[in-house]
């Protein structure tokens, strides 16, 4: 699996950590990576054939799995890119679920972040999707 594939898997895995793709969760992943480089610059078809060889990795092995083995290809700057585009897929059908914010603690282990950098992100994600028509909460 190199670099690119691993970003991917890790996406995949967040988006689909419960077994289901949702419409919200699915187009959560195609934004996240349609715009970022290498994947803006493939056609339609190679972004299909690399949705395909995940989706397989991820019967094959859960999502836990595909987790571990992409973990073990991305350097550190990839690791904390991935876990940061994980929790916004997470966040994408709104606020974590007990289960996701357990899936998400899980990532930052696997990919051996450190817990002060996983609280900025989704302290990030949490202003990111806030709604915008209930008043702030005052500390």
């Amino acid at each position: 699996m190199d670099a690119p594939t691993a970003f991917a898997a890790v996406a995949l895995a967040a988006v689909s950590w419960d077994g289901a793709l949702t419409m919200a969760g699915t187009r959560a992943l195609r934004h996240a990576l349609d715009y970022r480089a290498p994947f803006k610059g493939r056609s339609d078809k190679e972004m299909i054939t690399l949705m395909d060889t995940l989706l397989q990795g991820l019967r094959a092995k859960g999502s836990i799995g595909l987790m571990e083995e992409a973990a073990s290809v991305l350097d550190d700057r990839q690791r904390h890119t991935a876990y940061a585009v994980a929790a916004e897929i997470m966040r994408s059908d709104g606020p974590l679920k007990d289960q996701e914010q357990k899936i998400l603690t899980d990532l930052a282990t696997t990919l051996r972040l450190d817990p002060e950098e996983t609280s900025k992100v989704l302290e990030v994600m949490d202003v990111l999707h806030a709604s915008i028509l209930e008043p702030a909460v005052s500390a």
